[in-house]
């Protein structure tokens, strides 16, 4: 997806920066300006956020706004809830998987057969999209705690380089 996005702003690294951080939190554009969720963001504060000029902003709106074919994504985003920094705190358990190849399919679901087969619910799994980050993750948010034996079972399934449980 962000290679057929990312040539519409090769030329401009900053505004290039804004819709690769607008794809990272899900920040939608609605009626020429920025939202998350239904939130209205200020071209001021999202400048200062990303650390660029606010014309910038104004800028990649416009780009987007006048690309259809950007305009159909980039009008559909929405933000989404990461519960792995407040498992701990419901008690919980985090599994963070660093795959092999992030592209392999299946990783997702040989990891979540071991979960279940061990009578472990799933709240939650995010996976980072590996054309939009140097080193994307596999982050499984369990019902309860994963206990250490686990990790063995979870480190030798197909397409995972190394696990991490807190």
């Amino acid at each position: 997806m962000w290679k057929q996005i990312a040539k519409y702003f090769n030329n401009y690294p900053k505004r290039r920066k804004i819709a690769q951080k607008m794809l990272e939190y899900g920040l939608k554009i609605k009626d020429n300006k920025i939202y998350c969720g239904e939130i209205e963001l200020s071209d001021s504060k999202i400048a200062r956020a990303f650390d660029v000029d606010r014309r910038a902003i104004a800028a990649t709106i416009d780009v987007i706004v006048k690309k259809p074919e950007l305009n159909k994504i980039f009008s559909k985003l929405m933000p989404t809830c990461h519960l792995k920094d407040v498992a701990t705190n419901m008690s919980w358990g985090v599994i963070e998987i660093i795959p092999e190849d992030p592209s392999m399919p299946g990783i997702v679901a040989e990891v979540a057969t071991i979960i279940a087969q061990n009578n472990i619910s799933i709240r939650q799994s995010i996976v980072d999209d590996f054309e939009l980050s140097e080193e994307p993750r596999l982050f499984i948010v369990t019902e309860k705690q994963i206990p250490g034996r686990f990790i063995p079972k979870i480190r030798n399934a197909k397409g995972v380089k190394a696990v991490l449980i807190y």
